[in-house]
């Protein structure tokens, strides 16, 4: 009872020999890490990597470490087909600039924060008049953010 040259019942090839249209041996090393019904996760791997370099790869691994080594090829070839040149170093980069970008508004933020806490200490210390009604009190604030610029020219040398 043999159906398409297998036996029936038998596992059907991982995407790694079925890609690589050889017979699925029982200790195949790919077997575990790509099974049959995700054939892209391994032809993106294979396309970056090499089928013969990846076996070796894992052959090289304790078996405990041959996951995590398998998920990192995946990323990384992942990200090489989406972004050739740069791959996943591109998305880490974009990320670093991202993050640049928030602690950049941030720290704006945080700066107005202080801002308004001191303009609202400064207008409950400030003192209120009740001769002078018909103006309203012109407290100065502690000190002033809104003009803090750098003195110095461009050209010249602070030396």
């Amino acid at each position: 009872m043999k159906d398409g040259g297998r036996k029936q019942g038998a596992p059907s090839p991982c995407a790694a020999c079925k890609l690589l249209r050889r017979r699925c041996a029982q200790d195949c090393v790919f077997a575990p890490y790509f099974p049959a019904d995700e054939p892209q996760k391994f032809a993106n791997v294979h396309k970056v990597f090499g089928a013969s370099n990846v076996n070796k790869m894992l052959q090289d691994l304790p078996e405990h470490q041959r996951g995590d080594a398998v998920s990192s090829m995946v990323y990384e070839a992942n990200a090489r087909v989406r972004d050739p040149v740069y791959g996943c170093v591109g998305a880490i980069s974009s990320l670093q600039q991202q993050i640049d970008v928030l602690q950049t508004q941030l720290a704006v933020a945080q700066a107005e924060a202080v801002h308004l806490r001191v303009r609202q200490a400064a207008s409950l210390y400030s003192p209120t008049s009740p001769t002078n009604s018909g103006s309203p009190s012109q407290a100065k604030p502690i000190f002033d953010m809104d003009m803090v610029v750098d003195q110095t020219p461009y050209g010249d040398s602070i030396w």
